[in-house]
């Protein structure tokens, strides 16, 4: 969505401009042990470097660290503004567990911070690691898709899903470093490094300097898997491979639009399976429909590393005995379920043959346990929060019974591989809510006063004749009545956008979103006035805490209120890289 590459962009800037002293990784961080990460520290004025005076529980620095850091005299800004001193050291890794408390010091200048570096289980308690991520799930996702797959009688659902199954379950903050607010790279990055960061950062800190790829870095858990164990890597996701949480696995940048970047990336750690869109970006530059600016050709360059490449749903189908796949299904993000099954829309007539998320999952799965030593895969639903930005309801639950779907896929695999643990949680929620139905057969014109609540709001009458868990239609004469706690202007249309994917708002002249009349003449439309800034042209990430599901061994350490980062060493300690199993 335009606002929130805007929105971005902006917390970049912000990266960029000159603030208090600081040190890297934060206050309270928590570090594997023997996990690299880059140290560095930031001041606000030029110092000589024998002026600067940083010691870790009391002693030298270098003699803890076992090497001094490269001396920066000035660093500059985009405008070549100095900012201060720095001192910046790579690839520093602690291998005794404890607390490490940093203080630094320079004329009047002082700063602390205190590290948890932990250590994990000697031996893995697990084998395999399915890690499901609804992008932007929250309670109302998963309300709605249990009513509207399952149907509800009597005040009791009629059916379950399988994520409500998942029998341990936690509470989940998503607050960046930098604000309470967050998006899909800093939470998606905190539950893959086990490090919070800022708003558009993947695998880093984010700095004060411009350039988006020299921010101090920590190791994802592809490269953790990499350098301890000898296990399989998996990314499904219908998004762009590209986007903030599927890229979360392997990359290192502050700014999540660094794709042709993040493709170089993936190259780099090489996972044995790749599966969704972006393929604009592992296209050189001279084929049509590129989004690259140089000539590198990564579809021969991972072809050359051995994968089989698959570019639709038969491609996918049909199978491979390579080690390796990639699945490149859409030069953007992948159409929603809805658009693919029954309506056609979207983009559907120009990639007619793509695979949903559970053949994706299927296809993963299959490839991955060939893999003697085991696997980690990390699988996202993205079209839950593609959709629920613009406010489309429907096409956001119909996304997360499609997730659902892929949890039992999971389950059924955990089921007859009891050494696997399975996790299913969100990246950040929503601010929507389901506050009844929609009686379109009440009299009269005016679609608000057919919104019914309490008592009035009966059950819905969506029909899953087929009983493959999703609706046969969505023109029903009780849908659900779904709305956002936040919106832009944009006409309310009471209903199911058969059309095509919502658009609600659109730039004016002066390069504000005003609400799209492409809606106003829908019968029974009404103009809501928002209340975001007009910048912004959709709804907003909440910052409701997420609710985490897991099952298998080790998911008894999932409880309670959790950061992001805490599940990272949740996984750590059940995969063992705390320990070198190679």
């Amino acid at each position: 969505m335009r606002t929130i590459v805007s929105a971005l962009a902006a917390s970049t800037i912000l990266a960029g401009a000159a603030g208090a002293a600081e040190i890297y990784p934060l206050d309270r961080a928590t570090i594997l042990a023997k996990s690299p990460f880059d140290f560095k520290v930031e001041l606000d004025a030029a110092h000589g470097e024998a002026d600067i005076a940083v010691t870790v529980n009391g002693k030298p620095y270098a003699e803890v660290f076992g090497q001094p850091a490269a001396f920066v005299a000035e660093e500059t800004d985009a405008d070549g503004a100095t900012l201060g001193s720095a001192l910046i050291l790579r690839d520093l890794s602690l291998a005794e567990p404890g607390r490490y408390t940093v203080e630094v010091k320079a004329g009047d200048e002082t700063k602390s911070a205190t590290w948890e570096v932990y250590a994990t289980a000697e031996a893995p308690r697990v084998r395999n690691v399915i890690f499901i991520i609804g992008d932007g799930l929250s309670v109302a996702h998963r309300t709605s898709a249990r009513i509207m797959s399952r149907g509800m009688t009597g005040g009791k659902a009629d059916g379950r899903l399988a994520m409500d199954d998942l029998d341990h379950m936690a509470f989940i903050g998503t607050s960046s470093t930098h604000s309470i607010a967050t998006d899909s790279a800093n939470t998606a990055s905190a539950y893959m490094t086990g490090h919070k960061s800022r708003v558009n950062a993947l695998g880093v800190y984010a700095d004060r300097t411009p350039d988006s790829l020299d921010d101090p870095r920590v190791e994802t858990i592809a490269e953790a898997l990499r350098r301890t164990t000898n296990k399989a890597i998996g990314i499904v996701s219908n998004s762009e491979l590209q986007d903030a949480t599927p890229a979360a696995v392997v990359a290192h940048t502050r700014r999540r639009g660094d794709k042709a970047e993040i493709t170089g990336m993936f190259h780099e750690v090489l996972p044995e399976v790749m599966l969704g869109g972006g393929s604009a970006y592992f296209l050189n530059a001279e084929v049509p429909g590129s989004k690259r600016k140089d000539d590198k050709d990564y579809i021969q360059l991972f072809r050359d590393a051995g994968y089989a490449i698959a570019t639709t749903r038969e491609e996918l189908a049909a199978g491979t005995n390579a080690g390796r796949l990639l699945g490149l299904f859409h030069t953007g993000n992948m159409d929603t379920w809805l658009d693919r099954n029954q309506l056609g829309k979207g983009t559907v007539d120009k990639f007619p043959d793509q695979p949903g998320l559970v053949e994706m999952t299927a296809a993963a799965l299959d490839q991955l346990s060939r893999n003697e030593d085991g696997f980690f895969l990390m699988v996202e639903a993205a079209s839950v929060d593609k959709m629920s930005h613009p406010m489309d309801w429907e096409r956001a639950v119909l996304d997360t019974i499609e997730l659902d779907h892929t949890v039992a896929l999971a389950r059924d695999f955990a089921a007859r591989n009891p050494d696997t643990l399975v996790v299913l949680t969100g990246d950040h929620t929503h601010g929507l809510s389901l506050i009844g139905t929609i009686d379109t057969e009440k009299p009269g014109d005016d679609m608000r006063e057919k919104l019914a609540v309490y008592d009035d709001a009966g059950f819905p009458d969506y029909v899953d004749a087929d009983g493959d868990g999703y609706p046969d239609s969505l023109e029903v004469k009780r849908p659900l009545a779904i709305f956002s706690s936040n919106f832009p202007d944009y006409y309310e249309t009471w209903g199911a956008k058969l059309d095509g994917p919502f658009v609600p708002a659109i730039q004016d002249g002066d390069g504000r979103y005003v609400a799209n009349e492409a809606y106003k003449d829908v019968p029974g439309a009404v103009l809501r006035t928002g209340n975001l800034p007009r910048d912004n042209d959709t709804a907003v990430h909440a910052v409701d805490d997420v609710v985490l599901q897991a099952s298998g061994p080790g998911a008894e350490a999932f409880k309670g209120y959790m950061e992001q980062s805490d599940v990272y060493k949740v996984l750590a300690d059940v995969l063992a890289l705390g320990t070198d199993q190679k």
